[in-house]
């Protein structure tokens, strides 16, 4: 006859090992989630860095020097932590368009008549341009910044 204390022997290490598949599938969740977020956040850092610039441009329709160099700053881990399209955008399309408008910006003051006209021209097609990245760059960055479980 067999003791009671066999068939818990028996049915205990299946039951243990089953604990144990548990807890490290928990685990990995759990990092899963934490490097999500923490790419959530890095992701967010560069997200608030445009958005400054934007804001500023929106204001002051300019940035100073100090606020380029946060907009480099904020915006040179975007290679890493988004695609290849919104690294793209913020280093060759809007950074561009910032140089364009600071350009024109010092033109329309400091040209002769024909000359300032045809930049304050080109100034409010830039700022105009700009004015519109808000929703442009939401766009571009959604897919980045949606946490999902």
């Amino acid at each position: 006859m067999v003791h009671w204390t066999q068939y818990i022997s028996a049915i205990g290490i299946p039951i243990i090992a089953a604990i144990a598949a548990w807890v490290a599938f928990r685990q990995f969740q759990i990092a899963r989630n934490k490097l999500k977020f923490d790419l959530f956040d890095k992701r967010m850092e560069v997200y608030g860095a445009v958005r400054d610039a934007l804001g500023s441009i929106s204001r002051q329709s300019s940035l100073t020097q100090e606020q380029q160099i946060q907009y480099l700053q904020g915006t040179r881990t975007a290679r890493w932590l988004f695609g290849p399209e919104v690294f793209h955008y913020l280093d060759e399309t809007l950074w561009h368009k910032v140089v364009d408008l600071e350009f024109q910006n010092t033109m329309s003051k400091d040209s002769a008549e024909p000359e300032r006209v045809k930049h304050i021209q080109e100034r409010t097609e830039t700022f105009t341009w700009m004015t519109k990245q808000y929703k442009e760059f939401d766009a571009l960055v959604a897919k980045y910044l949606t946490l999902k479980n």
